[in-house]
């Protein structure tokens, strides 16, 4: 045995070398890697296939492979293994890690990879130094660096001299010195060998002073150019008992820094695109749901894939007068990011249409025609419930969407008859609304078609499996509710494998209502004694809620908003107090024009009314509905009252 043959011989009991970084097929299906001290087959492949599968072959000895140094046919052999496994990669440490494990130790025994900190995007044209920071380093495990370690046996005479560590004592970073020698390297673009006068200058201001370069051709400086500029730098070191690389390894080292600095072009701007998407989508979806008194909700949003990221689906929650709150569900047909626009400009719509106080039938009408002026293939579905936890009702209308799915309280789920209707965009058809028994403790779920079709089975397949899942998930808890938020977990894994074809948008509200003993109603004509009889019956209903505390301001306050209703309105005015965790007081009437806070004058003998409401109440505001406006503030109950 020769000391050469026995350094290629790993220790006793040590794996080999091709398993010591990855399965013998590279993971990926690739043929295994050549075993270790085996010399490339008839076809000189050998080493082709190691490197396109990301192991460890044993290196070349001295004289290169078993004939000799590499023929021209199995360097080509090697570097279309190289670039394929190098095109394999679609983020940035996949394309370094592909650089790495294909060149180690096929063509190399250590690499180093630095590139630009940070790296330009596209056009940008970077201001300040370059500067450079390693990125990766791979070289032969130390169990192939080794020679005649741990067999029992003395080969002390045969061993050559201990080979340093090729990639350990680099340096982390490097500002390139303008008009220095790495700079004209890296200008010239073509690799050069690390004896050469550029590369001898150039090394150590990229490694280190204090890092040692094999002398003759063992080391390659090889700079890395992208579409526009150059981006980084790789080194290609062999260790001193292995052939030195030759001229036509220049050609080799150009051609895998090519496609190197091409694939993290690539993986830069898709980095960026990605960064895009994922902040389209964020700003698309609310960042927080409301919590109004009566319900409670949660939510949650799956995009369909890491390489699909925007999609169509929105949910949202808009509260509206009198704790009712709207909850939409809508899904807009495609993934890319026109679907995420269009998206947003319904959902925005939505929210203005909600704020009007419009029926749910009359907001998916106007939501139809904005989908045609946006264009005649703009393609959506879309669910709109508002639930009023007063009256513990629902209503609901749908436009081509997947039928809401209600969870009671004693485990029951049962799928909501709400007429289907025609997607949005599709023009000239009427939608059609239904109302709803919203008994407290039931959960309802608005659901987008992700979660329910896939390629594996059909929407009412789907549909079935959710409201068993639901059934299942309620039987747990007993007669009491299951959480939301576990609950839109335990949802989201009935998910399979195969179910991730489209986005999902889930939206869960549990009924909780308000007790008809904490809710104070009246209608009043518009008379100059009704502010008085407003402030009877305001302190009549806080008297029997134990607020006597509150007697004072309230009274101050309602009678100030009822009087300007009075001056204005032509039809009954409204009056509703409500009990819950602050007190609310709601005043209605029939003019649309909404109050605006104004600073009076001293002259004034007017104008101190909302004065007075924005300094005594916790919040207050007005909201337009389409009979009208409501006027309401809020006051902090008591704290013994809470």
């Amino acid at each position: 045995m020769t000391a050469d043959n026995d350094a290629r011989k790993p220790a006793a009991g040590a794996p080999r070398p091709e398993e010591a970084t990855e399965p013998a097929n590279g993971g990926d299906g690739a043929p295994a890697a050549a075993p270790a001290g085996r010399p490339a087959g008839p076809d000189g492949a050998g080493g082709a296939r190691a490197a396109e599968a990301g192991g460890h072959p044993a290196p070349a000895g001295p004289e290169g492979t078993a004939a000799g140094n590499p023929t021209g046919g199995e360097r080509l052999r090697f570097v279309g293994a190289a670039t394929r496994r190098i095109a394999r990669g679609i983020d940035l440490d996949e394309i370094v890690l592909g650089l790495c494990r294909a060149t180690v130790p096929t063509f190399a025994d250590a690499i180093l990879v630095y590139l630009r900190d940070p790296l330009p995007v596209g056009d940008e044209r970077p201001v300040g130094p370059v500067v450079l920071r390693l990125r990766r380093t791979d070289q032969l495990p130390e169990h192939v660096r080794g020679v005649g370690e741990g067999d029992g046996t003395d080969f002390a005479a045969e061993r050559p001299e201990p080979v340093p560590d090729l990639a350990g004592c680099a340096a982390e970073r490097c500002e390139v010195r303008i008009g220095g020698p790495l700079a004209e390297v890296l200008r010239g673009v073509r690799p050069v060998f690390g004896d050469s006068s550029a590369a001898r200058a150039a090394l150590p201001e990229l490694l280190g002073d204090d890092r040692p370069v094999p002398d003759r051709h063992r080391t390659i400086l090889a700079p890395l150019r992208g579409r526009r500029r150059v981006i980084g730098a790789a080194v290609f070191v062999r260790r001193p008992d292995r052939a030195a690389f030759e001229n036509d390894d220049l050609l080799v080292a150009a051609q895998l820094a090519t496609h190197t600095a091409l694939g993290v072009d690539k993986a830069v701007l898709y980095g960026r695109e990605v960064y895009i998407a994922d902040e389209l989508q964020r700003t698309m979806l609310p960042d927080s749901l409301p919590q109004p008194t009566g319900v409670r909700l949660a939510s949650r949003y799956l995009p369909a894939a890491e390489t699909a990221r925007v999609g169509g689906d929105w949910y949202d929650a808009i509260p509206l007068p009198g704790n009712r709150v709207a909850l939409v569900v809508g899904d807009v047909m495609g993934h890319s990011m026109t679907s995420a626009a269009i998206m947003g400009q319904l959902r925005t719509t939505a929210q203005t249409l909600a704020g009007l106080d419009l029926p749910p039938a009359e907001v998916l009408h106007h939501l139809d025609e904005q989908a045609q002026r946006l264009g005649s293939d703009r393609m959506a579905t879309c669910m709109y419930a508002v639930y009023d936890p007063v009256a513990h009702r629902i209503v609901i209308a749908n436009a081509g969407h997947p039928p809401p799915i209600l969870l009671h309280r004693g485990g029951r789920a049962e799928v909501l008859r709400v007429p289907p209707g025609a997607p949005i965009g599709v023009g000239g058809v009427d939608f059609e609304a239904v109302e709803l028994d919203a008994p407290a403790g039931a959960t309802l779920l608005l659901y987008t078609d992700g979660l329910v079709e896939s390629r594996i089975r059909d929407v009412w397949t789907g549909i079935e499996q959710l409201r068993e899942r639901l059934i299942e998930t309620a039987r747990l808890t007993g007669p009491n509710p299951p959480p939301l938020e576990p609950l839109c977990d335990e949802v989201l894994g009935m998910l399979g494998p195969g179910d991730r074809d489209d986005d999902i948008a889930l939206l869960a509200a549990r009924f909780e209502g308000i007790a008809p003993s904490d809710v104070a109603y009246w209608f009043l004509d518009p008379r100059p004694q009704t502010a008085r009889q407003a402030r009877r019956l305001a302190r009549r209903a806080l008297t029997r809620w134990g607020l006597e505390e509150l007697t004072d301001s309230v009274e101050l306050l309602v009678s100030e908003v009822i009087t300007n209703a009075v001056r204005y309105a032509e039809r009954p005015i409204t009056l509703r107090l409500l009990r819950t965790d602050v007190l609310r007081c709601e005043v209605g009437d029939d003019v649309p024009q909404l109050p605006r806070l104004r600073q009076a004058r001293p002259s004034d003998e007017g104008g101190r009314g909302l004065y007075l409401v924005n300094r005594l109440a916790r919040r207050w505001g007005a909201t337009r509905l389409s009979t009208g406006k409501v006027v309401w503030f809020e006051l902090a109950l008591p704290p013994r009252t809470r």
